[in-house]
């Protein structure tokens, strides 16, 4: 099992689950974060400290349209290890519901490894 990131972290990005993360998992895109699958060790810290709820595990249905995104991007993008700056406007895209089609972005976020 692992945990993964859905469509409701984009655009708001704010990254409490980096700081908890024992493992380093998470990658970043320019618009929001992804879990690598196979780093992930199912320890469950993170989720609960998702202020937008987006972080779920892979045994919930709604997450298994995420798992194949979030292994993707994870092979692309560049790990972060420590808490960045969230975006200005993260509060007001908290509860927007269908962010991907409209507003996901493939391109990598900096990171910071």
């Amino acid at each position: 099992m692992t945990y993964v990131v859905t469509e409701a972290c984009i655009k708001c990005k704010y990254q409490d689950c980096v700081e908890v993360c024992p493992v380093d998992c998470f990658y970043e895109g320019e618009n929001t974060l992804v879990i690598h699958p196979d780093e992930c060790i199912d320890c469950g810290v993170c989720e609960p400290e998702c202020p937008a709820e987006a972080i779920l595990p892979d045994t919930e249905p709604e997450a298994e349209q995420w798992l194949e995104m979030n292994r993707e991007y994870a092979e692309k993008w560049p790990v972060i290890t420590r808490k960045g700056e969230q975006p200005a406007d993260a509060d007001d895209w908290k509860d927007v519901p269908n962010k991907f089609q409209d507003h996901f972005s493939a391109n990598p976020g900096k990171g910071d490894a």
